[in-house]
């Protein structure tokens, strides 16, 4: 197990890494270039597989008035930005919030280089592979971290996902990782984990959401302890009625990993994503449009899609991933190739992103680049879904200690 004084800056870091909520809307960004598009018909003439590949480099400001250049690639796209603008509870009825995830963190290195990253993305899966250099004369070994997503303890009242991703694996040049779980309690962003511990609460007990009961058994909370929870304001009543726990749950997965000067390392890992979808992230307006880096030609065969529908809206789900935490390695990544994946030609897609992107199959769209040093997280936008066949990507208990 890491010693804390190992854990203190990683953690620190890789505590923000996963965001909760939904899609982050991006500001308005002032200025556009030309437009550069490539047309690829589907089968049967149809405007639900046109995907246009636009170039468009546009300046944002960040807090610290620098700007940044972003290109952006686009196909049709759609979600309701009056249902994104609103919390989690807001869409109870009607979708469900997407949660952001990303790759692997730890601290800050000039020794380590990340050579390559291949990413792929699509509604069902992400997967990364990772190669490290130790660029310096000595072995080295980091404290590494992949940080779940903070979620509730007690079941909310709107649709939102809890523990950990589906599907989850790592592996370290083709073994898997021996991973220690750390389970943190916050509440009102206060550390209270140490507070519960003392009641007798076990890891289980506090990383425990009744979402995962059909598949999860842990020992109930005891008359006793119920009672001490209560008395310090850290029980209510959910949504299904029963009284539960009020904290937010953060876990991190955490091991050691050597690396051998001079020497090649790779990682792998996978999930399922915790996709935002559902009618109320399937409309279209001028907001949503931004976040998406949707442009005239994107938003007129949306328009088109969305006229055969009696509701005018088009049935689409997206996908983030915490990309910036590429920015912990030596120079960014050397080398870099998003893979942005659909389930099916008719799908359209759209993204912001730098770079020329290229079509390598009739679902696949890739860009690669070189030293990149990653301005902005990925947001992915998949429309014309197919709804008989919407992502299962519901959350699991995460893994605990023995």
């Amino acid at each position: 197990m890491p010693s804390k004084s190992d854990l203190v800056r990683t953690l620190d870091h890789a505590r923000s890494r996963w965001r909760a909520g939904g899609v982050t809307l991006r500001p308005a960004l002032p200025r556009r270039g030309k437009i550069r598009a490539r047309r690829t018909p589907p089968p049967p003439p149809s405007v639900s597989d046109i995907v246009s590949i636009s170039s468009i480099l546009r300046r944002r400001p960040s807090p610290s008035k620098k700007h940044t250049a972003m290109t952006r690639l686009t196909t049709p796209r759609t979600a309701a930005l009056a249902a994104l603008l609103l919390p989690v509870l807001a869409l109870a009825n009607d979708g469900i919030a997407g949660v952001s995830a990303g790759g692997i963190v730890f601290r800050k290195t000039d020794a380590i280089a990340m050579k390559k990253e291949v990413l792929n993305v699509s509604r069902s899966l992400i997967s990364v592979d990772y190669e490290f250099v130790n660029e310096s004369s000595s072995d080295l070994e980091e404290t590494i971290v992949f940080p779940l997503p903070a979620y509730q303890a007690m079941k909310q009242d709107s649709d939102t996902y809890y523990g950990q991703p589906a599907g989850f694996s790592i592996k370290v040049d083709g073994k898997a990782v021996g991973f220690s779980t750390r389970v943190i309690a916050l509440h009102a962003k206060e550390d209270i984990t140490a507070q519960l511990k003392k009641l007798g609460l076990s890891d289980a007990q506090i990383a425990f959401n009744s979402s995962f009961a059909s598949k999860t058994k842990v020992a109930p909370l005891t008359a006793k302890q119920r009672q001490q929870l209560s008395s310090l304001n850290l029980l209510e009543q959910g949504a299904d009625g029963d009284t539960g726990p009020v904290w937010e749950v953060q876990v991190n997965y955490i091991w050691k990993q050597v690396f051998p000067a001079g020497k090649v390392v790779r990682v792998h890992h996978a999930y399922r994503p915790f996709v935002s979808g559902g009618p109320g992230e399937w409309g279209m307006n001028e907001e949503v449009a931004k976040t998406y880096c949707a442009d005239k030609e994107f938003l007129g065969t949306w328009k088109k899609l969305a006229a055969r529908t009696p509701d005018r809206l088009v049935p689409a789900e997206h996908v983030s991933y915490i990309l910036k935490t590429g920015n912990t390695w030596k120079r960014g990544i050397d080398d870099f190739t998003l893979n942005v994946i659909k389930r099916h030609p008719a799908e359209i897609v759209s993204l912001c992103f730098p770079g020329t992107f290229r079509k390598i199959d009739a679902n696949t769209f890739q860009v690669r680049l070189s030293n990149f040093q990653p301005a902005d997280d990925l947001q992915v936008y998949f429309g014309n879904i197919d709804i008989n066949a919407a992502s299962e990507s519901s959350g699991v208990m995460p893994v605990l200690a023995k």
